[in-house]
């Protein structure tokens, strides 16, 4: 009984639930839903609609990574991206309704969406969500949100029956469901009022993430559930490969591993399994990227350079594909107990002398493709100890009754995550541009970079390409200074760029300026150079060596040219979500939208238009895939005639 209204415990129809729900706890709704893959859409998409279609009610949405499909622009991305998403995404897949309108500043005024982690770059030019913005360390969001009057939570869950009874998992999402619960209890706050969505294909994850029955208020089985969102797999470019390397030596054997998402984590994953499996090619690309030697010498003390026998215990706020391949070659392998998992195995009967127990990868919520699904589900069936869904807090801190297991389990920490920009002085940027929009969020990134401070022998390392194309063409990543900061200077510790690493700990601002040029590219040493000697952080007799002018691409393709021509370093290292002519088209596009951001960039695109070049092999079957192999009208054989400059530019 809520608010004086009786509801039913279990619903098959998600409008009818929704309805009940909204009624029983009257027209204010204050909701509280998982991030990323544990937000069920469908129920939110339900109160959504009630509240828009009714001003007397109100609704407050507090949640953080809504994922939608790609909504591309009309022209040569309409016709790559439509016919891929509808492959790849299907039919059935819903969007959140309240996160499109969002995005197009369409929120009806009753309505307030309030997330602490955006999708990265997808609202930098929506007003309602850059004002509804909160800035948030990971592990604080449970704490505020006990302050925010929170009298709906909604999840998605995996359910099993047994003799026992009914029980659910919180699968993907056990980070802030349990925390928040728990600190409302401990706040003497009323619980708010729980709904259990369940989902077939959401993996059945139990340690921590399991639950009674009774924890839920009422559970929701639709007849029908979308698939999983999958994130499609991303391909890795020379630059990407190089940072990689650098980043793997870095890796201690016996150690713990905490990794983020994207194309450069893909490199380190990628880069780890050459130094497990092919040691010495791996050894050899490094030397010869690493001309000067730094790597290598920090790889000494801080990482190495051998294949990891004792292997790798995972602890990341985020499970993603990488762990999955680390696991399948041999490296995520060193086991940990902690009480609650002890506990558990020991009434299970699953606790042997004889066999490895424990847990190799701890993480609060997973989301990649739908390979990492299933392998999280088979990895649970056929050894449940193994992987550790749990809530943020036992993740991302060393606080609590936990602290000193955490800091046994998580020796030889080496904390990978990626960051936009980095000043010479060791300032991270991750999350905002310099005029205050957010292009993601801050997430769980300060927590790792101060948990690295705290271990005896942890270090955090940030990752970023050395330059990005811009509106002015080619940007250097690393600046003199930058308007936000995400990371302190005073917690600088290791940046890695494609071009080496920079180990700026207990070092001065002279040694971290010149340490942190020794990963510039070269095209911009000498104005970074000269800034810094304005500013007085660099002796005025100070030269630039020779070594550092040879930090340009050519020179990564040269030194990792054997590897290539090994076939060791594919363009989609883990496998492509694009068939053969999508993966050909993909530089073409991605050359496009480079033009496209320069006056210069423009110029050489109109000269290729018009001298496109002689034609190259499979442009006829990528002119049928665009549905430009017979152009009908003047804006069709205008689209055909960039796209094969793309293509025969691209060759």
């Amino acid at each position: 009984m809520i608010a004086g209204m009786p509801i039913r415990r279990i619903y098959a129809d998600t409008a009818t639930c929704a309805q009940q729900v909204a009624d029983a706890l009257g027209p204010d709704l204050r909701v509280a839903a998982p991030l990323g893959l544990g937000k069920p859409h469908g129920l939110l998409n339900a109160l959504y609609a009630l509240t828009a279609a009714d001003t007397t009610r109100s609704m407050r949405l507090y949640t953080a990574l809504s994922l939608t499909r790609p909504r591309p622009k009309p022209g040569l991305e309409a016709r790559f991206l439509e016919p891929f998403l509808r492959r790849h995404f299907g039919a059935d897949q819903i969007d959140p309704q309240y996160a499109i309108d969002q995005a197009r500043d369409a929120l009806p005024p009753n309505v307030e969406v309030h997330e602490f982690y955006l999708q990265s770059g997808a609202l930098l030019h929506s007003a309602s969500a850059q004002r509804s913005y909160i800035s948030q360390n990971y592990t604080h969001v449970a704490r505020d949100l006990v302050l925010q009057e929170i009298n709906l939570l909604v999840q998605l869950v995996a359910r099993r029956e047994d003799p026992d009874g009914v029980h659910y998992s919180l699968s993907s999402n056990p980070d802030l469901t349990l925390d928040f619960l728990r600190q409302m209890q401990a706040a003497g706050k009323p619980r708010p009022l729980c709904v259990a969505v369940v989902h077939p294909d959401l993996p059945y994850m139990s340690g921590a993430a399991e639950v009674p029955e009774s924890f839920f208020d009422i559970e929701l089985q639709p007849e029908t559930s979308p698939p999983l969102f999958a994130l499609p797999r991303l391909p890795l470019d020379v630059a990407e490969y190089a940072l990689g390397l650098h980043a793997s030596a870095l890796v201690k054997d016996g150690g713990c591993l905490q990794i983020g998402i994207g194309a450069l984590s893909d490199a380190l994953v990628k880069a780890l399994l050459l130094r497990q499996q092919s040691n010495s090619a791996w050894r050899g690309a490094l030397a010869s990227l690493d001309a000067g030697g730094n790597t290598r010498t920090l790889a000494g003390y801080l990482g190495g350079t051998a294949p990891l026998v004792t292997g790798l215990y995972g602890a990341s706020e985020m499970v993603m594909d990488g762990f999955m391949h680390l696991q399948r070659g041999g490296i995520l392998k060193r086991r940990s107990w902690d009480n609650l998992a002890l506990e558990r195995a020991s009434v299970a009967g699953r606790l042997n002398p004889a066999t490895p127990g424990g847990h190799f990868l701890r993480g609060a919520f997973f989301l990649g493709s739908r390979e990492l699904y299933a392998w999280l589900g088979e990895t649970e069936a056929a050894d449940p100890d193994a992987i550790d869904m749990c809530p943020v807090s036992h993740v991302n801190q060393l606080y609590g009754d936990h602290q000193t297991l955490a800091a046994l389990q998580r020796r030889g920490a080496r904390f990978f995550n990626t960051c936009m920009m980095a000043t010479l002085l060791g300032a991270a940027v991750s999350d905002t541009l310099e005029e205050g929009a957010v292009v993601s969020g801050v997430g769980g990134q300060y927590n790792f970079v101060a948990m690295a401070h705290e271990l005896a022998d942890g270090r955090s390392v940030l990752l970023l390409r050395a330059t990005r194309m811009g509106r002015n063409g080619l940007e250097s990543n690393i600046r003199w200074n930058y308007g936000q900061t995400t990371i302190p200077r005073h917690l600088r510790d290791i940046y890695v760029s494609e071009y080496g690493v920079a180990d700026l700990r207990g070092k001065s601002d002279s040694e971290c300026v010149e340490a942190m040029l020794s990963i510039s590219d070269a095209c911009f040493l000498d104005a970074l150079c000269a800034e810094a000697k304005a500013h007085g952080k660099l002796a005025p007799d100070f030269v630039i060596p020779a070594a550092w002018r040879h930090n340009r691409p050519d020179c990564l393709r040269q030194s990792l040219a054997p590897l290539q021509r090994k076939g060791l370093l594919p363009t989609f290292p883990f496998g492509s979500d694009f068939d053969d002519v999508e993966q050909r088209l993909l530089p073409a596009l991605n050359w496009l939208k480079g033009c496209a951001l320069s006056w210069r960039g423009k110029w050489r695109l109109l000269k290729a238009v018009i001298r496109p070049g002689d034609a190259v092999t499979g442009e006829a079957e990528a002119l049928k895939r665009m549905g430009l192999a017979a152009p009908a009208t003047w804006k069709d054989r205008l689209q055909q005639r960039v796209l094969l400059a793309a293509l025969r530019n691209t060759r």
